[in-house]
């Protein structure tokens, strides 16, 4: 079980994979603050507060709240949007969202965060990726390379955060049953997890147990790496 009132900070919480690990945290007692542009519908147990992780204005008004909540522990970088477009038809304007949401608001997140664990001395950052970048997927080209960002990022931010006893991984899914992933053929998603090791296509829970081990004092020598979903 989490510490008593450690505060763990969840982006992306309104929907999906972010919504998942809010309620899972807050179960197992973490005290839990959700960002996300639409606060509704609420999370039994979530503090949810309006943000958009793109905005490095608004990412700033979040931590001064979560600063004034205390005993910050831990950041689960979990939003992320996609359009699946190949490179040659796919609009500026939506390269621009994917780029800022997905690479953008975890560097945002992430500075904003590591300061405050920085004068703590202790804390976890767990940044999301996916296959789709492994495995160069046709289609998602601006989407995998924001990802590819995201692992480049945590790796660096690792060593720059190591000196402070905070620790910065990733989690690497495959394709998971959420919003982010409703309009992919079921073609791809069968090709996608014909890539992994471990051939079945994940569920959130295993994002959770994921994202479970790297908060525990278990993974307090877990630093800079990529956890890939079923293989990669």
């Amino acid at each position: 079980m989490a510490a008593k009132n450690q505060t763990l900070v969840v982006t992306g919480a309104s929907r999906g994979l972010g919504r998942h690990v809010c309620l899972r945290a807050a179960g197992e007692g973490y005290d839990v603050i959700g960002l996300a542009r639409a606060v509704k519908p609420e999370i039994d147990g979530v503090r949810m507060i309006s943000c958009d992780v793109g905005d490095p204005v608004q990412v700033a008004a979040a931590f001064r709240e979560v600063r004034k909540a205390g005993n910050f522990y831990g950041l689960i970088n979990a939003a992320g949007i996609a359009s699946m477009n190949l490179i040659l038809t796919t609009p500026p304007a939506t390269m621009d969202r994917i780029i800022r949401v997905n690479l953008l608001g975890t560097m945002y997140c992430s500075q904003q965060g590591g300061r405050l664990l920085a004068r703590k001395r202790l804390g976890r950052i767990v940044n999301f990726s996916t296959l789709a970048h492994s495995i160069a997927l046709k289609g998602e080209a601006v989407y995998a390379a924001s990802k590819g960002g995201v692992e480049s990022f945590s790796r660096t931010f690792a060593r720059e955060m190591g000196d402070h006893n905070v620790t910065v991984n990733c989690i690497s899914p495959g394709p998971i049953d959420t919003d982010l992933i409703a309009k992919v053929p079921r073609s791809n998603i069968a090709m996608i997890v014909g890539h992994q090791i471990i051939q079945r296509q994940a569920v959130p829970e295993d994002v959770w147990n994921a994202v479970s081990l790297l908060l525990s004092p278990a993974a307090s020598m877990v630093t800079g790496d990529v956890i890939h979903l079923g293989g990669a």
